[in-house]
């Protein structure tokens, strides 16, 4: 695996609604910029990057936990494909074995991690869905961190992103939806 570049992105959110809060919301994101080792192919077996994913959250969720500096509530992931790739590339390096050390990283989950996936070009936006962790129906934990790299993903790279946050949205008003 060539890693071209890794981005961290810390960000607070100490008001909503014209109100500031008592506590701010944190949340972390690293980027890791890989080569896409199937660029311009068509593959049929991808796992390769099953294992890369893996390997990415072990080495950097450890960091991104350490640099939220609180105990992590809600967790995302996600990957921007560049344009000589396909979707299928984002989608196997972050779904089989990329949840097991993101997890391991923030001390269980019990909840799926929501993610996303897209085919883009340098620069591109991609919106990380954040949920809880341990409550998939935590409704005011939904949300979404959206980052960006202005020179990634090149053409034959892919943009893998974790993202954490210690609290759900600045001001819940929703409700718990089936939490107990």
């Amino acid at each position: 695996m060539l890693l071209r570049k890794l981005v961290f992105v810390t960000e607070e959110i100490t008001a909503e609604a014209k109100q500031e809060h008592n506590r701010a919301v944190r949340r972390a994101a690293a980027l890791a910029i890989i080569a896409n080792p199937f660029s311009g192919q068509s593959v049929e077996d991808l796992s390769r990057l099953f294992d890369i994913g893996a390997d990415l959250g072990r080495d950097i969720m450890p960091r991104l936990a350490e640099m939220l500096g609180r105990p992590a509530i809600a967790y995302g992931k996600g990957a921007l494909v560049g344009l000589n790739g396909d979707l299928e590339h984002g989608a196997a390096l972050i779904h089989p074995k990329l949840g097991q050390p993101m997890r391991a990283a923030v001390g269980g989950g019990e909840a799926i991690i929501p993610s996303n996936c897209k085919v883009a070009p340098a620069g591109a936006t991609l919106d990380v869905p954040l949920g809880h962790k341990d409550n998939v129906w935590s409704f005011d934990h939904l949300e979404t961190l959206t980052v960006s790299v202005p020179d990634a993903p090149r053409p034959d790279e892919i943009l893998i992103v974790m993202a954490l946050s210690d609290s759900g949205r600045p001001w819940p008003r929703v409700g718990k939806g089936r939490a107990a």
